[in-house]
C-alpha cells in the first residue's frame, strides 16, 4: 500500500511551481489540496537594477543562484535583452541545490559549483574566492543576508538584485472550503510560504488546522520560520528539495503507522474549526 494513501496533504507552493510537488504526492497516494499561498511578480521597482547588472556581466566573475526563480526570472530578462542565457557561462556559477542546477543546466548553463547542503550558507564553505572576486547574486527581494554579508566578509564585492518578489496569494475559496473537510498534513517549501499561510487563513485558523495534521518543512529555515509562526514542524527534510520532502513525509506516516498506540495515529484529520486536541509532536521535533 502507497504509504500517503488516502491522506489529503496541503500544497502552499505557488500555483505555477506547485505541479511537481502535487504529482509526487499523488504517486504515493495522496490527495493534493493545492492553496498557493504566495506569487511570484516583478521587483518593486521594475528590472532595471537586474537589467543594469546583466548588461555588466564581464565585470563579474561569479554568479550565484539560490532558487529556481532565481534562474528563470534572471534567464528571461538576458532574452528580453537579446542574449541567451548562455552567456553565463563566462562566468562561473553557483546553485544552491540539484533542482536550481538543473534548471540552468536545462537552459544550456555550466554549473560549477553545488553545496552538499542546500542552504544558502553552505556556498559560502564551497565557493572558491578570491580576494576581490565580483559576485552577482539575483535573488528575491526577501531573500536572507546572510549569504551577502558572508560573501562581502570573506572580501568579495557583492551586487546583489532583485529578480522578482514575493507577496501574497489572492484567496482561492475554494481551496480555503476545502480545508473545512479536514487535512492530514500541510507542506511548507520555503518561509514566505509558511508567512502568506498564517496570512491568508489567520493565526488561529492557521494554528487549529496544524494542530492535528502533519506540517513538513522542507528545511530547516523553513522550519524555524514555521515555529516563530506557532506552526512547530513535524517533518524536515534531510534533503531540501521536493523528493526530499516527499520522502521524509513518507517515512513519518509509515512510521506513525507502525505505532498504533500512538495518539495520533487514530486522530482525525485536522479541519480549520476549533478543536481541544493537542497536537502530536513526532520523533523529529
Amino acid at each position: 500500500m502507497r504509504p500517503l494513501a488516502g491522506k489529503r496533504v496541503v500544497v502552499t507552493r505557488a500555483r505555477d511551481q506547485a505541479r511537481e510537488l502535487a504529482e509526487r504526492l499523488r504517486a504515493e497516494g495522496a490527495e493534493p489540496v493545492l492553496l498557493p499561498t504566495i506569487e511570484l511578480v516583478p521587483p518593486a521597482d521594475g528590472y532595471a537594477a537586474l537589467d543594469a547588472a546583466l548588461r555588466a556581466l564581464d565585470t563579474f566573475d561569479w554568479i550565484i543562484f539560490t532558487s529556481v526563480n532565481g534562474v528563470a526570472h534572471t534567464c528571461a530578462r538576458l532574452e528580453a535583452l537579446g542574449r541567451h542565457p548562455r552567456a553565463l557561462n563566462r562566468l562561473r556559477v553557483a546553485a544552491i541545490g540539484p533542482a536550481t542546477a538543473r534548471a540552468l543546466r536545462e537552459r544550456g548553463v555550466r554549473v560549477d559549483v553545488v553545496p552538499p547542503t542546500y542552504v544558502a550558507e553552505a556556498i559560502l564553505e564551497v565557493l572558491p574566492l578570491e580576494p576581490g572576486a565580483g559576485i552577482l547574486l539575483p535573488r528575491a527581494d526577501i531573500a536572507r543576508p546572510a549569504l551577502r554579508e558572508g560573501l562581502r566578509a570573506a572580501g568579495a564585492r557583492v551586487v546583489e538584485v532583485a529578480a522578482y518578489r514575493t507577496v501574497p496569494a489572492r484567496p482561492d475559496p475554494g481551496a480555503l472550503a476545502r480545508l473545512e473537510a479536514g487535512v492530514d498534513a500541510i507542506t511548507f517549501t520555503s518561509g514566505s510560504t509558511v508567512r502568506h499561510f498564517v496570512t491568508l487563513l489567520g493565526a488561529e485558523r492557521a494554528r487549529r488546522l496544524a494542530r492535528g495534521a502533519v506540517v513538513a518543512a522542507i528545511g530547516p529555515i523553513t522550519a524555524r520560520v514555521a515555529r516563530e509562526m506557532g506552526l512547530p514542524p513535524d517533518v524536515v527534510a534531510r534533503e531540501h528539495t521536493v523528493p526530499g520532502l516527499i520522502a521524509a513525509l513518507c517515512a513519518h506516516v509509515r512510521g506513525r503507522a507502525s505505532r498504533p498506540g500512538d495518539p495520533a495515529h487514530s486522530a482525525p484529520r485536522a479541519t480549520a474549526e476549533p478543536s481541544d486536541k493537542r497536537r502530536h509532536k513526532g520523533e523529529e521535533e
